[in-house]
């Protein structure tokens, strides 16, 4: 898959593309049903949250050797339309994945997400540059309801905010301080709601400020998150680095597979 000149610009002006229902609803299919089995699993990379215990952040489905691996997650993070529109927002074709989850906001009950920067805790892994990018894959339809993402369109030109440790969600992750976010709110373009049908994509630049609400809608909202990283910029040593499911330790570049590797590996599985 190709962007065109007019969307790699508005990724640089902006911090994110939205490009609409990229995948198929037979693949988004296949990836909802691999995340319904996957997030029974009992694994160090699965995070629960509310009364059922549901699980609200799952890691690591796109390598092989560990208890959360689909093969299916394998296909969505190399085939053009995530791995090729990487390279191409990032201009470099050797990437690795710094890591993959999978969001599942429970109805009702879904709690939120603050605004935060990817590059915040990143940098905190031993990564010097912000030269990564991250693609969301709507497996679910977003809507503002629902507790979609909401992205603060060219706040990734302003570099690195200093987090602080947010402990209120389930999953505890590196914020931005709320009184940082007001200012560079203040008289900028208004955050836009990152809505749309399921298969769509939202890539966007690891300085973008970005966060989501509560889920007060009686649908749970599901939602991919692909993180890839210039090979060339992976992580220095550090001490107590975070667990391999979060700050990936396979640091070799990605391949690019056929555009249809998610249908076909279906197709395989049924033979």
């Amino acid at each position: 898959m190709n962007l065109t000149q007019e969307q790699i610009d508005a990724y640089k002006r902006d911090g994110f593309l939205v490009l609409p229902e990229l995948f198929s609803p037979s693949e988004v299919n296949i990836l909802r049903a691999e995340t319904e089995r996957l997030r029974h699993v009992e694994a160090d990379g699965i995070f629960r949250e509310g009364e059922d215990d549901k699980a609200k952040t799952m890691f690591r489905m796109h390598e092989p050797d560990g208890p959360t691996y689909s093969s299916a997650y394998r296909a969505l993070s190399r085939v053009p339309r995530s791995l090729g529109v990487a390279q191409q927002v990032l201009d470099d074709t050797l990437l690795y994945m710094h890591h993959c989850k999978v969001n599942m906001k429970p109805s009702i009950e879904g709690t939120v997400w603050h605004w935060h920067q990817d590059f915040g805790s990143w940098h905190l892994d031993g990564i010097a540059k912000p030269t990564m990018a991250t693609m969301m894959v709507m497996l679910d339809e977003a809507t503002e309801l629902g507790g979609c993402l909401y992205m603060l369109p060219g706040s990734h030109t302003d570099g690195r905010f200093t987090p602080y440790y947010d402990e209120s969600t389930a999953y505890k992750f590196w914020a931005t301080p709320a009184a940082q976010v007001k200012a560079r709110m203040a008289g900028a373009p208004d955050p836009v709601a990152i809505i749309g049908k399921p298969g769509t994509v939202a890539i966007f630049d690891c300085n973008t400020l970005h966060a989501s609400g509560h889920n007060l809608s009686a649908r749970d909202r599901w939602q991919i998150y692909l993180c890839y990283n210039l090979c060339a910029n992976r992580p220095g040593d550090i001490e107590k680095p975070r667990p391999d499911y979060v700050r990936s330790r396979n640091w070799a570049p990605m391949d690019l597979l056929e555009d249809d590797a998610i249908l076909a590996g279906e197709r395989l599985a049924a033979e």
